[in-house]
């Protein structure tokens, strides 16, 4: 079948972005496996398993996502593609910016370390999860820069219950075997109001 678009240039940067995005997510991948290695050497373990699979999923299909509606709607770029296109170059430098602060300690996983001080710096001295922002603003971003205003919605609808599922999983774990409130609880959690964890 014969693919038809009326705008070369969107197609290039289409798939220019798409690569890019896929080589992160296995180098991520593989840095997160390294890491959470370094970390159960040092006497740290893993929390939250269960939700992880979901995240996998959802990645994965935003990526299918992303394709078929670029393909269906066969569009050029809309008039304001650069607005959403200067957001995800942000949320990228924004992501690098976490994982360089984090160090060893980023992870695609959920790994405590107990009784590490975290002692926030980068993005961290202003956010608990600057991380997870970039990727929200990621998955709204990219889409919006193609105009793919179905993927946009729905990712960011499927996204923010699992974030917050999340965002409670870690912050309870790390409340209670790391000293996280004394060092992140003045700090805001995300761009979404998430209800104070109550600690039993």
């Amino acid at each position: 079948m014969r693919l038809v678009f009326s705008s070369t240039p969107s197609v290039v940067l289409f798939f220019l972005l798409l690569l890019f995005l896929a080589a992160q997510r296995m180098g991520e991948l593989i840095l997160a496996r390294r890491n959470g290695r370094w970390i159960k050497e040092q006497g740290g373990f893993e929390v939250g398993k269960g939700h992880y699979p979901f995240f996998i999923l959802l990645h994965l299909l935003f990526f299918f996502s992303l394709l078929g509606e670029f393909f269906w709607k066969r569009k050029p770029l809309p008039s304001w593609w650069a607005v959403p296109l200067i957001f995800f170059l942000l949320s990228q430098g924004l992501r690098y910016s976490a994982i360089s602060s984090l160090g060893p300690f980023w992870n695609t996983r959920i790994y405590i370390l107990p009784r590490a001080s975290l002692h926030p710096k980068g993005p961290y001295r202003f956010l608990r999860h600057p991380n997870y922002l970039a990727v929200m603003a990621e998955l709204i971003s990219f889409p919006l820069t193609f105009g793919l205003y179905g993927t946009a919605i729905l990712f960011f609808l499927l996204n923010l219950p699992l974030m917050i599922w999340r965002i409670r999983v870690e912050e309870r774990a790390l409340s209670r075997f790391c000293p996280y409130e004394e060092e992140m609880g003045d700090k805001p959690r995300f761009l979404f109001k998430i209800p104070r964890l109550h600690q039993h």
